[in-house]
């Protein structure tokens, strides 16, 4: 179980100190953007006040404890599942990723009321519209990584 609490540690603290890094430092959000590899990679100042792509956005305070109690239940399900069916090493790595980007957000929720997000890369003549932060990069791969990993069975 060590290498989910050092997954999750590792993400957690990139994520944190990226987010302190553009918001803080790069004052992001009083510039609002800022271009780094036009069009790959910018930074795109946005308070994600609701879950993926912005939904329950405009819901009230309490949608944001919901969100906070939901991410608390989800990381503390995943380190249970992997604890009492432990996969291999890469699903330990991928349930710490998902456990530690979880909890980036919900700190975020708790310092600033949203999720910072703050990366938009686009390619190709498409433009996106959105902005994702190192927590949700982690989430995602965490995810991934424990559909393919997740069980005892499916030892890497």
């Amino acid at each position: 179980m060590k290498l989910v609490f050092w997954a999750g540690f590792w993400a957690f603290l990139v994520d944190q100190a990226s987010k302190y890094l553009v918001v803080h430092m790069l004052e992001l959000r009083e510039v609002g953007k800022i271009e780094v590899l036009p069009p790959l990679l910018n930074f795109h100042m946005a308070w994600n006040q609701g879950i993926n792509f912005g939904l329950l956005a405009d819901s009230s305070n309490l949608a944001k404890w919901i969100l906070i109690v939901v991410a608390l239940l989800i990381s503390g399900f995943v380190y249970y599942w992997v604890a009492k069916d432990r996969p291999g090493k890469v699903g330990l790595i991928a349930a710490g990723l998902l456990i530690g980007g979880a909890l980036g957000n919900v700190v975020d929720r708790l310092l600033y009321g949203a999720v910072a997000d703050f990366l938009n890369m686009s390619c190709c003549g498409f433009v996106n519209p959105y902005a994702f932060n190192v927590a949700d990069i982690s989430i995602f791969a965490g995810a991934l990584g424990l559909a393919f990993w997740g069980g005892a069975k499916k030892q890497a």
